[in-house]
């Protein structure tokens, strides 16, 4: 909200300072972002009195100006280099002084074709004042000589930015800021007078309002204004409307601007003679309806907006923006002035929908105040009686089914001492709430019964009140204390602790974490190479994503990490790991709350080693593999198997597989299908896993006990298996396993081959199996025995032969 300063003094008298203003309102709740002067670049211009005009004697477009800036007698002349055409001796002109920042450059003193010019005479245009540049600004002959040139055209001013936060709405004019600084400096606002001479016929036998959309627009009021003359404002309106940065466009439109800033109500002036049937029907749209707005621009508008029409059909969008079809013109001689109360919720949504900011819009989606319509009403009626001459018609309509009464809140005062730790008497709370314009009555001893003016629609509770008490006596005076509790740890979730130990076993295996947004793109699951009916879970939509690559809930976090793997591979970061471990989001079918899963994803790419010293190739299956054991492992997770079955669409099926615990699939491993790639625009093979942490930690096996070492040496025996290749080498190994030998120990593969001498078809494998007795040392009969039996058994139940 900008504010001036001069504006502003015409309703609050205070005789602080501007930097003493703007400190009481920031402290206040009403942040002052910037204090500034309104004309900057009119800083050492003064106005200068032309004594002589000279021809310069080395060009004949020239002239040498001689100007005093003083009286008659004040100090020498100043030679200035001028090429206007209507220079002449007498005038009055701008004179910028050596140093002066005007738009277009520094002013300095210097040689103009051989002559010292000692300053710049200067046009409208060249100090940014207007658009005329045909020659020096002649000002009135009465302007004194040597005065600043803002301080001379009465432009002197400084202006405020002030931040208003949503709740203030109040603070959106003029007299809202004026409220607040008679209250911080103990005096009173002034309201401007709303003296509206009636001269016309009666207002009910030109117009009438029908209001058949009361919820979105509870209050509606109007005034007939005929034979007026539209033209250019005067220069007091126009002034105070640019000031604030609004456009003057004709003294009725700037009147409507006038008002609105002054006392914070959006005013509409209709052309009263375009309005079918001369009358206005306030209604809903209906969907699908179209209507050009003042913008030229056709809109098709939403069911449920508050539209206002005349006879026949819309003529504004209530609250944001008025129609083309009524717009004010050179030709309008009758005027219809609306001023009306919406529902900020309806033009809120209005605003979004349509993709409409209007500061009309941006006041009423906070909420004006009900009780200020025939306020501003009137005001901008006699306004424009006076700028604008004719007649306004006797009476108003105002239109109000559901009056709005004002807010009534019960304050206890000793309930706000101990809120705000200070110690505020009943006289001293009621002083500080009337000078914010409440009325305030005693009840009881500490209990005030307290009205709330219209135009502070966020105040509702007691809480709202102890706020406003604490701003105007000053945060400052509210005592800082340490709070008097206890503070107790939370248990430690195990969850929380096997993640962050999990975080730091992969950051031990050279991966780095990334951490990326919960919402991905509608398109990422097909990228993925997902398709409508293949099972894929649904994705949760965002009803107001902030750009399309973010409007779904991730069902999956892939697609994140390998947008940053395109992102290194692009700035030639080719050798790295990346995993994330966080939240994935599943619809549920009968809930409106997701279902929320911990997910570990990994992405690894490039040199297995990046030093060049160890040369030993590119990370391939087996490593994307090995860090999915070392995962299982750290959770002492048993009966870990990898089967090419079940895997997704993103995973290439001739170098992956899922990952199965007991049975039971939590994930799966493996490279990324280069279609996937194409897909992300990935130019690098990559290797992926995908773990479900929460069904991994439901498998997690207890926390090892301690053993001690075995007292009895292992007996190691070798199975050398000729197999057909298609025998999956782990079958052999299960079922071994499964018979339970009790002086079994381990099992494990060293060795697979195949060759010539095995035959086409074949493949050798080596199993190392190790016996071993806890209480005594083992005989080679007993092994051989034991070793025999299993050698038989396992021949005979997958038909392969020793080698």
């Amino acid at each position: 909200m900008l504010i001036s300063l001069d504006w502003l003094s015409d309703y609050v008298d205070c005789p602080l300072s501007p930097e003493r203003i703007a400190e009481g309102l920031t402290m206040a709740g009403l942040e002052v972002e910037s204090v500034s002067l309104r004309h900057p670049q009119l800083k050492n211009v003064v106005t200068a009195r032309i004594e002589a005009v000279e021809p310069h004697p080395n060009a004949d477009r020239l002239k040498i100006c001689l100007v005093r800036t003083g009286g008659p007698d004040d100090g020498e002349l100043r030679r200035i280099v001028c090429g206007a055409p209507n220079a002449r001796a007498g005038a009055v002109s701008p004179l910028a002084l050596p140093g002066a920042e005007l738009p277009g450059g520094i002013v300095r003193e210097a040689k103009v074709r051989g002559e010292m010019s000692g300053g710049m005479l200067c046009s409208q245009k060249e100090l940014g004042l207007g658009e005329d540049h045909g020659g020096i600004w002649i000002l009135p002959e009465n302007t004194p000589a040597g005065v600043p040139l803002d301080e001379a055209l009465g432009l002197k001013d400084i202006l405020m930015e002030i931040g208003i936060t949503p709740n203030r709405g109040d603070c959106l004019s003029f007299m809202g800021i004026a409220r607040e600084v008679a209250a911080l400096g103990r005096t009173s606002a002034r309201y401007p007078a709303s003296v509206v001479p009636e001269t016309g016929p009666a207002v009910e036998s030109l117009t009438s309002v029908t209001l058949d959309d009361p919820q979105g627009c509870p209050r509606y009021a109007a005034r007939v204004i005929r034979s007026v003359k539209i033209g250019p404002s005067p220069n007091w309106l126009k002034n105070r409307v640019e000031s604030v940065g609004v456009r003057s466009i004709n003294n009725i439109v700037d009147v409507t601007n006038f008002v609105m800033m002054e006392l914070g109500q959006p005013l509409h002036a209709f052309d009263f003679n375009r309005l079918r049937d001369r009358r206005i029907v306030v209604r809903k749209a209906a969907a699908g309806e179209r209507f050009t707005t003042l913008d030229s621009v056709e809109r098709e508008l939403d069911e449920g907006t508050v539209l206002i029409c005349d006879g026949v059909g819309p003529v504004a969008i209530g609250g944001v923006m008025g129609g083309l079809n009524s717009e004010i013109s050179p030709e309008t001689c009758d005027v219809l002035l609306e001023s009306a109360y919406f529902d900020p919720v309806s033009i809120r949504r209005t605003g979004r929908k349509l993709g409409l900011k209007t500061e009309a819009g941006f006041r009423f989606e906070r909420g004006t105040d009900p009780a200020g319509v025939l306020r501003a009403l009137d005001r901008a009626a006699g306004l424009m009686l006076e700028v604008g001459g004719g007649q306004v018609a006797t009476g108003r309509i105002d239109v109000c089914p559901n009056p709005i009464d004002p807010a009534v809140i019960d304050l206890r005062v000793d309930r706000v001492n101990s809120l705000l730790g200070i110690h505020l008497s009943d006289d001293q709370a009621a002083e500080i709430l009337e000078r914010l314009e409440m009325r305030v009555e005693k009840l009881q001893p500490h209990r005030l019964r307290v009205t709330v003016p219209g135009f502070r629609s966020d105040i509702t509770r007691e809480v709202d009140l102890a706020e406003e008490l604490a701003r105007i006596s000053g945060y400052d005076g509210i005592p800082v204390t340490s709070p008097a509790a206890e503070a107790h740890a939370a248990d430690c979730d195990p969850r929380q602790m096997v993640r962050a130990q999990l975080k730091e076993l992969l950051t031990g295996a050279g991966f780095f974490e990334v951490i990326n947004y919960s919402f991905i793109s509608s398109d990422a699951l097909r990228m993925l190479g997902y398709s409508e009916g293949d099972g894929a879970p649904v994705p949760i939509r965002v009803k107001n994503p902030l750009s399309d690559e973010q409007a779904v809930m991730r069902t999956t976090l892939l697609p994140g990490l390998l947008n940053n793997a395109r992102y290194n591979i692009d700035h030639r970061y080719e050798n790295f790991r990346i995993f994330e471990l966080s939240k994935i989001f599943l619809p549920r079918k009968e809930d409106l709350q997701a279902e929320e899963i911990h997910h570990l994803v990994g992405v690894m790419t490039g040199k297995r080693d990046p030093l060049p010293l160890y040369n030993d190739g590119d990370v391939d299956f087996y490593d994307a593999k090995g860090i999915v054991e070392h995962i299982c492992e750290f959770l002492r997770i048993e009966d870990l198997r990898f089967r090419a079955e079940a895997l997704p669409p993103w995973l290439d099926p001739s170098t992956s597989a899922s990952v199965f615990v007991g049975g039971e699939r939590v994930g799966e491993l493996g490279g990324v299908h280069p279609q996937v790639r194409e897909a992300f625009d990935l130019k690098r093979p990559l290797f992926a896993f995908r773990l479900d942490f929460d069904r991994l930690f439901a498998l997690k096996g207890p926390l090892p006990v301690y053993r001690g070492l075995p007292k009895f040496p292992p007996v190691p025996r070798d199975l050398a298996l000729i197999a057909d290749e298609r025998l999956p080498v782990e079958e052999p190994l299960d079922f071994m396993r499964s018979l339970k030998e009790p002086l079994l120990e381990s099992i494990e593969i060293f060795d697979i081959f195949k060759s010539e001498q095995i035959g086409d078809g074949k493949k050798s494998i080596g199993y190392r199996l190790t016996y071993r007795a806890a209480d005594r040392s083992l005989t080679d009969e007993e092994v051989n025995s034991i070793h025999g039996r299993l050698i038989a058994q396992v021949t005979a139940r997958f038909g392969v032969s020793l080698r």
